[in-house]
């Protein structure tokens, strides 16, 4: 059996794409705002606050959960998320790493 695209590259290299494709939907980037303007789990709410419907919040809360951004809780019969602090400051070292590795010096 041959080799998938994304066993050429390094476990760095996918795990920094999948968190990216993660983030590459302006309603994503809106949700993960909103948590973070929250400074809390939200539960529910943002329906109400970002206009879009249940259907598709959910859908973007599932890719955000499975990218490991986010984390969710069950509380009674809702489900409430939050920022995955762990996950999130891997991103943060990921991103200042691969800024930080272009000197400018080209052209």
């Amino acid at each position: 059996m041959g080799l998938t695209k994304t066993e050429i590259f390094t476990d760095e290299q996918n795990s920094l794409a999948i968190k990216l494709k993660a983030l590459a939907h302006p309603a994503r980037i809106a949700i993960l705002q909103q948590i973070i303007k929250a400074n809390a789990c939200i539960c529910g709410d943002l329906v109400d606050e970002l206009g879009l419907a249940q259907p598709t919040i959910s859908q973007h809360l599932k890719e955000l959960k499975n990218a490991g951004l986010i984390k969710g809780t069950i509380e009674g019969v809702s489900v409430c998320y939050c920022i995955n602090p762990i996950v999130w400051a891997e991103l943060k070292e990921q991103l200042s790493t691969f800024f930080n590795t272009f000197d400018n010096t080209c052209c």
